[in-house]
């Protein structure tokens, strides 16, 4: 099997992977979700009807209810990508003379990680019950547009304390909900989102890190085998200068592992690297992802029309306070002890 179609392969898993983190977190009017429905749509009148229930049973099962398998799938694909760099990149970068406290920065990152994620995974989010729903009630102001007072949950039957929501992932209210992450099998909300934004971060500067000592060892290979002022003859029999597309075959029949992990960490290295950006514009605004999400709705012209004139809503972030004080409720969720204190 030659390169261009192992590398075909390689972009059809990618995409693959795409299309379901777009089915997880799709929504009816987000562009990726539309898309997948349509697709959905077509495909109905070729896939068996069995094959249909099945499938969506199993994307229920994996998406939609706490499942421990993509918490088995994270751990597999740290070790797959940290085994690669143990077995072939640090000894191979160790022969040509890298600074081992350069090498050995990604093993701390790991430690950093793990231990944020596991505090992530382990850590109460702020779950409202009866019993605790008073203190949550008088920890934010309702902003009378996107959260009501006196709103109830019909599922866990306690009043919603304003930037609450339900999961139905976990089936509980949350206090201040961002998201449910299938990643650490937990609720991201006000009191493990510290966690979660550590946790994001390590793990982004890992597969920054993995990415950039793995292309220094390719480079430095192909400068050290004055590869590109060598030629090579193709089928035909003619003579050509080494150019990227021949080198990149050649390396990657070099070292097929060490390519595939390269690009595999390149990858997540931009995903995880845009949501950062996101996740960090967020914190600064003191917003979380569902509030971001609700907020559309009321700045979509479309959204708007559809209202009548007399109800023509404008939305306003009234929780965010300046950047230092909303980075200081991330780290220190207010509580109604502070509250009274303040008053």
């Amino acid at each position: 099997m030659d390169f261009l179609a192992l590398f075909i392969i390689y972009l059809l898993f990618v995409l693959a992977s795409v299309v379901l983190v777009c089915i997880y977190s799709g929504r009816k009017q987000s562009f990726p979700a539309r898309g997948l429905s349509c697709i959905t749509q077509v495909s109905s009148f070729v896939i068996p009807t069995w094959l249909q229930r099945a499938t969506q049973r199993v994307l229920h099962r994996l998406f939609h209810t706490r499942s421990c398998l993509f918490l088995v799938l994270h751990l597999a694909l740290q070790v797959a990508v940290y085994g690669e760099y143990t077995w072939e990149v640090f000894g191979y970068c160790r022969e040509l003379e890298f600074s081992i406290h350069y090498l050995l920065l990604p093993y701390l990152l790991l430690a950093v990680n793990m231990g944020f994620f596991i505090q992530c995974s382990v850590t109460n989010p702020g779950t409202i019950t009866q019993s605790n729903q008073e203190s949550f009630l008088k920890a934010y102001a309702y902003d009378g547009v996107m959260f009501q007072k006196s709103t109830m949950c019909p599922t866990c039957n306690v009043e919603k304390p304003a930037r609450s929501k339900h999961c139905s992932v976990c089936n509980n209210c949350v206090h201040r909900f961002d998201h449910h992450c299938v990643w650490v099998n937990n609720c991201i909300g006000a009191f493990n989102t510290r966690y979660f934004l550590v946790y994001l971060f390590t793990l982004t500067a890992m597969a920054a890190n993995l990415a950039i000592i793995t292309a220094a060892f390719l480079i430095q290979v192909v400068l050290l085998s004055n590869m590109m002022l060598g030629s090579y003859i193709d089928d035909q029999g003619q003579e050509h200068a080494v150019e990227i597309l021949f080198l990149s075959q050649h390396l990657f029949l070099t070292f097929p592992r060490i390519v595939f992990m390269l690009g595999f960490v390149i990858v997540l290295w931009l995903v995880l690297g845009a949501y950062c950006c996101f996740t960090l514009y967020l914190a600064l605004t003191n917003q979380t992802s569902n509030e971001w999400y609700k907020s559309r709705r009321y700045e979509c012209s479309c959204c708007q029309a559809l209202q009548p004139h007399d109800r023509h809503i404008v939305y306003r972030n009234v929780y965010s306070q300046g950047v230092w004080v909303n980075l200081k409720e991330i780290f220190k969720p207010p509580t109604s002890s502070e509250e009274k204190k303040k008053t």
